[in-house]
């Protein structure tokens, strides 16, 4: 479902409608990297995203078929939230920035791990993590 009005037709611009503000891509790496998934895990992130924006971003993310609402498996009060197969498709683009981003920014040591998995054999890097998102 592409709930998304488009600016126009480019690839890029239609892309970054559905997921180009940081606190979408925020959210994203932390499904990916940080294995978290509720409302409150997301509110812990270092970035501190303010309440109303996480929701706005939760809801959009959801309308525009990038992640998923399920039912908690240990809380009726809480809603857990996983990347749908368009989220996971995501990936590639994601690991892509973080190369990127290790080549002009200083990271921190457990980034700098990622990072070195992913440039070893980025194929098999992003296949182990496809089928870690997949298997949740």
């Amino acid at each position: 479902m592409e709930t998304s009005k488009k600016r126009s037709e480019c690839p890029l611009s239609c892309s970054l409608d559905v997921f180009g503000d940081k606190w979408s891509l925020l959210i994203i790496r932390d499904l990916i990297f940080y294995k978290k998934g509720t409302y409150n895990d997301f509110l812990k992130s270092d970035e501190g995203i303010a309440t109303n924006i996480l929701a706005s971003r939760l809801k959009a993310l959801e309308e525009n078929g990038i992640i998923e609402k399920l039912a908690h498996p240990e809380s009726k009060s809480k809603i857990l939230y996983r990347l749908s197969k368009k989220g996971i498709d995501l990936l590639p683009i994601i690991v892509e920035i973080y190369i990127w981003s290790d080549k002009y920014f200083s990271m921190p040591l457990e980034i700098k791990q990622i990072i070195k998995e992913a440039k070893k054999d980025k194929d098999k890097f992003v296949k182990q993590i496809t089928k870690e998102l997949k298997s949740q």
